[in-house]
């Protein structure tokens, strides 16, 4: 077996627990490979026998992509194993870590990968298409699609439909059209509800709503959704795909979100890694 590590060696902490992972996977008789701009420092660490490539030619050839950090190092990573059809590991290096399966402590279960000894569970994703001027610029989205205001800017009106039926009309900051995944980042903060990541849905959630009746919606993923804005004396409004960077839109423009035929496998040594994340991360008090 080969394990594709996706880490930034440049950073210290994460440099520590690459070499913890590494022992993990050795003791398992799993082959580790890493990106070949990491080669010197590896070469400093007196870490040898290891496989490098690029980050392509590691995806094609191995078995699990294994990721060191937050759950942000796996949204960028996320995308490619998806496309490889390559389930993903996360060792949490971050603050939450809701999609990262192992904490620091549990590293030594590394060596169980090898024995087929875990759960994967398959993971929606998102196609975002927006329209402007005659072009099509396209996303694809683990999390959340993100549609808000300009820092000085009036508020808008956001027009969300169905299919043909307008479903939603509302001044606000902005707009979160999220996945199941994606119900425990952002559209978390903004008061929508937490879903289990193997359902097949889309979450809208409003941000700061000029409203007292603003509530939360889940749909079906199986009609697309559409977003667009009405301006108030010449609003701006920007559209940013999994906390990437930010793109301007305009009033004629529009949002298209569907699901992707893509998906993402999320590895799971311990059960219910989902669960025990939201109760030992949101329920449990902070010490």
């Amino acid at each position: 077996m080969k394990v594709f590590i996706c880490a930034n060696l440049n950073k210290e902490k994460t440099v520590e627990v690459f070499s913890q992972v590494i022992s993990a996977l050795r003791a398992g008789g799993i082959v580790p490979m890493v990106e070949s701009r990491y080669t010197d420092i590896c070469s400093e660490l007196k870490i040898t026998d290891l496989v490098f490539g690029s980050a392509d030619e590691n995806a094609d050839q191995c078995d699990i992509f294994l990721t060191i950090g937050g759950d942000g190092t796996i949204l960028r990573w996320g995308k490619k194993a998806a496309f490889h059809n390559k389930p993903l590991l996360g060792v949490n290096t971050g603050r939450l870590g809701f999609m990262a399966a192992l904490e620091k402590e549990d590293i030594y279960k590394l060596r169980y990968l090898a024995k087929r000894k875990y759960k994967v569970s398959t993971r929606m994703m998102l196609n975002v298409s927006l329209s402007s001027n005659g072009y099509t610029k396209r996303f694809i989205a683990l999390n959340d699609v993100v549609l808000f205001k300009g820092v000085r800017s009036k508020l808008p009106e956001y027009v969300v439909s169905r299919g043909k039926t307008e479903v939603s009309r509302i001044r606000a900051d902005g707009l979160i059209i999220s996945t199941p995944t994606g119900s425990t980042a952002y559209s978390l903060s903004a008061g929508g509800p937490i879903i289990d990541p193997y359902l097949s849905c889309f979450e809208l959630t409003a941000l700061s709503p000029h409203t007292l009746f603003s509530r939360p919606m889940i749909f079906s993923a199986s009609i697309p959704i559409k977003a667009e804005y009405v301006a108030y004396e010449n609003s701006s409004v920007f559209i940013s795909v999994d906390g990437g960077d930010s793109t301007e839109m305009f009033p004629e423009d529009t949002v298209l979100v569907e699901k992707s035929k893509l998906s993402l496998k999320i590895i799971d040594i311990n059960g219910d890694s989902f669960y025990n994340s939201v109760h030992n991360k949101l329920m449990t008090p902070i010490k």
